[in-house]
């Protein structure tokens, strides 16, 4: 009994050994030593660590270097809010896996590690998407932990100063790696690169990359901010992709989600109430998110300097280590600590999202800064005013003209002159991720009559390309969510039976549209649009006109030298509408090659149920 009585006293003691006494020997302090945050690459052999903790007490260094054993020669020295440490004798060839043990009870990977060690998804990546990926350290630790390396990165970039082409003639491609090929990999998308460049595109929009919790995800679920995530290829993959768009001229736009993150974040896990919400002492989130409408995870509180250093420092990462573009910022309405959904004009919110748009371009001058904003449009304005790039959903408007039920169709929101803009900072967009696809709602709610019905395939599609060439024709930056361009017309909601899925479930890869004619007639209007757009400067002027209201809608773009008339009617029978052509003269269709003349700048035009026309100037 006093042998285990010794022993219960002992016990803490050993375990203690170096746990909060100081570190006898005297070490220089942080700010001397020029370390970033996070884990930073001396030489061959030696990494420093710097892991910012306010009010914590202790933090070890655990890992394969030291057999997960607690040492007092891995207690990291406290520096004001950091936490530090530099360890040597390693070997460059070799990977490994660690971790920080703070307070004794909470194992966290690095919150910039860039590549992390998951104890359960890590399993099941298949090694022809990474190949020899290092095993989690099972019975030797907990949760996730972080992959550290003191080999250099030896990416040979072709490209190292691609610039980005004029927001105005910017042609994005939404793409979610998991859904558009049957790789579901980031070298499976790289090898559509000539469908894409064939297709116009010269911008590619990738849905969340960086870590995110488990393998099978749109990716706003984040974890870990800096990590590509492995589940679509290795860091070389990505850096291989991004190069290998830059060569054929086209810009790659990473998504990102800086409004919340979930609790596999280190940050969130650092500072947790028993609920698992982050407690009040947690620098870098709210307790509660202040948005009463829409609210994910756990939400980031965009006023506090440790939230905005992290930022910063994610923003700049990816630029300097990836070469990436620019960003598209989830949900950045939420960027505020303001109550309320929202919706209103915040000023507070503008400031803040200023700020982020100031410290990207520092990095890089011309990077693309694309917010889902979706707020009051003074706001909108404001920002586009200040050089950011908004996201602008027309979809139920131009599904509602597709499906040919006219009352509900109005698109001129999809013009920034309609919503009293004074530059062309809209990213106007008929599907992206979030929307049900415009041909599955026409072949399942299409309006009909007799002889004309938009449920069939072929009339649906014809449908979808009248809208494809109203707005290609309307002035500013456009979105293609991946395989509209093919019709694609798999439900976004479902019930989960073998034919629909859930909304965040895979969705079927269908290349064989390309195949078929009226779906590959579908795309070469897309292809056509594009082309205009990037090569004929009469569709980005800014001296326009647009009647986008009714059955038939008309844009009419003029410059010196040239008048282009778009117009489609999506009745579900024949109209004859007055359009104002702007000018007399003779007209090309570009599409048909027929002729027409104009005796007054009004003239009288007679189009089918969904029948359009591109009219030139002669």
């Amino acid at each position: 009994m006093k042998r285990l009585l010794f022993l219960v006293i002992l016990l803490p003691l050993i375990f203690s050994c170096g746990k909060d006494e100081p570190v006898n020997n005297p070490k220089p302090s942080l700010d001397k030593l020029n370390l970033r945050d996070g884990i930073t690459r001396i030489s061959d052999d030696s990494i420093a660590f710097v892991l910012v903790a306010p009010n914590k007490q202790s933090v070890y260094l655990i890992g394969d270097f030291n057999d997960w054993k607690i040492s007092a020669d891995y207690k990291m020295q406290k520096d004001g809010d950091k936490f530090w440490i530099k360890i040597g004798k390693l070997d460059k060839n070799k990977e490994y896996v660690c971790q920080y043990l703070i307070d004794n009870n909470i194992r966290i990977a690095d919150p910039y590690s860039n590549k992390i060690s998951d104890p359960w998804n890590d399993k099941d990546i298949s090694a022809s998407i990474y190949p020899n990926l290092i095993s989690y350290p099972t019975g030797k630790t907990i949760e996730i932990a972080m992959v550290v390396s003191t080999k250099q990165d030896n990416y040979n970039w072709r490209v190292n100063n691609f610039s980005v082409a004029n927001a105005n003639n910017l042609v994005i491609y939404e793409i979610l790696i998991r859904d558009f090929t049957e790789l579901r990999s980031v070298k499976g998308v790289q090898a559509k690169l000539p469908y894409l460049k064939s297709l116009g595109v010269n911008a590619i929009e990738l849905m969340p990359f960086s870590e995110f919790e488990a393998n099978d995800s749109w990716g706003y679920n984040p974890s870990f901010y800096f990590a590509a995530d492995k589940a679509y290829g290795t860091s070389a993959d990505y850096k291989e992709f991004i190069d290998e768009c830059h060569v054929n001229g086209i810009a790659v736009i990473m998504d990102i989600v800086l409004n919340h993150s979930y609790g596999q974040s280190p940050l969130v896990r650092m500072y947790q109430s028993a609920n698992g919400n982050p407690s009040s002492e947690n620098p870098w989130y709210n307790v509660t998110s202040p948005n009463t409408t829409y609210s994910w995870g756990y939400d980031f509180n965009h006023e506090s300097k440790y939230t905005q250093d992290f930022v910063d420092s994610v923003c700049a990462y990816w630029i300097k280590e990836y070469k990436i573009d620019g960003y598209r910022f989830d949900f950045t309405k939420g960027f505020t600590n303001k109550s309320g959904d929202g919706q209103a004009y915040d000023q507070s919110r503008i400031n803040i999202l200023k700020r982020i748009t100031n410290e990207i371009h520092k990095r890089k001058q011309d990077a693309i800064v694309i917010f889902e904003h979706l707020a009051d449009n003074s706001e909108e304005k404001e920002l586009a005013d200040y050089g950011v790039l908004l996201w602008g959903n027309i979809n139920y408007n131009i599904n509602e003209a597709t499906m040919g039920w006219i009352a509900n169709s109005d698109i001129s929101w999809a013009s920034y002159k309609q919503r009293g803009w004074t530059k062309s900072n809209l990213v106007a967009y008929m599907e992206s991720h979030d929307e049900e696809r415009l041909m599955f709602k026409n072949r399942t709610w299409g309006n009909a009559v007799a002889g004309y019905d938009v449920k069939n395939i072929a009339t649906g599609l014809e449908r979808t390309a009248a809208a494809a060439v109203i707005f290609f024709s309307i002035p500013g930056a456009k979105m293609i969510w991946q395989f509209g361009e093919l019709g694609y017309d798999f439900p976004l909601e479902g019930t989960g039976s073998s034919e629909e899925t859930g909304r965040l479930d895979k969705k079927p890869i269908r290349w064989d549209y390309y195949d078929e004619p009226n779906r590959r007639a579908l795309y070469d209007v897309f292809a056509k649009m594009t082309d205009l757009r990037k090569n004929n400067a009469t569709f980005s002027t800014s001296d326009y006109t647009i009647d986008l209201s009714g059955a038939v809608k008309y844009v009419v773009l003029k410059t010196t030298s040239e008048t282009v008339v778009a117009m489609a009617n999506f009745d579900v029978a024949a109209v004859t509408k007055q359009v104002d052509f702007g000018k007399v003269g003779n007209w090309k269709d570009y599409f048909t090659n027929n002729s027409i003349s104009t005796i007054s700048t009004t003239q009288s035009i007679t189009l089918n149920a969904g029948e359009y026309r591109l009219y030139f100037s002669q």
